[in-house]
């Protein structure tokens, strides 16, 4: 599975903690109009981004990382109510990981080229 999309600043990401699990692009560019620049692009594409997603997806403009304290953008599904220090759990969460992941990175590709251009002008 892609995890560095070979743009700087945008990656594809699994989270999981006590209260959920997400699937997410994050774009993490220090640089905060490129990281705006991604994000406006991306929601330009809402719909290829979204495709196979029943719900659509959770578009957060702005999110205050909990392990850095970074600034990001992120775009995500998540699995709620699971606890990974549950083994019980794990199928389940391992399950939306994979069927998840594998979605958001194909509709990914699909336009990873266009934003990467789009980043350089």
């Amino acid at each position: 599975m892609l995890h560095k999309t070979k743009i700087k600043g945008v990656a594809l990401r699994f989270d999981v903690n006590r209260q959920d699990a997400k699937v997410l692009i994050e774009l993490g560019n220090k640089n905060e109009n490129l990281r705006f620049k991604a994000y406006e692009f991306l929601e330009k594409y809402k719909v290829v981004l979204e495709t196979g997603f029943e719900n659509g997806l959770i578009w957060e403009f702005y999110h205050e990382r909990e392990d850095s304290g970074a600034e990001i953008c992120r775009i995500y599904t998540c699995l709620p109510n699971v606890d990974f220090h549950r083994q019980n759990q794990w199928p389940d969460i391992f399950d939306f990981f994979i069927e998840n992941m594998l979605k958001l990175e194909t509709n990914f590709l699909e336009i990873r080229d266009l934003l990467q251009e789009a980043l350089k002008r």
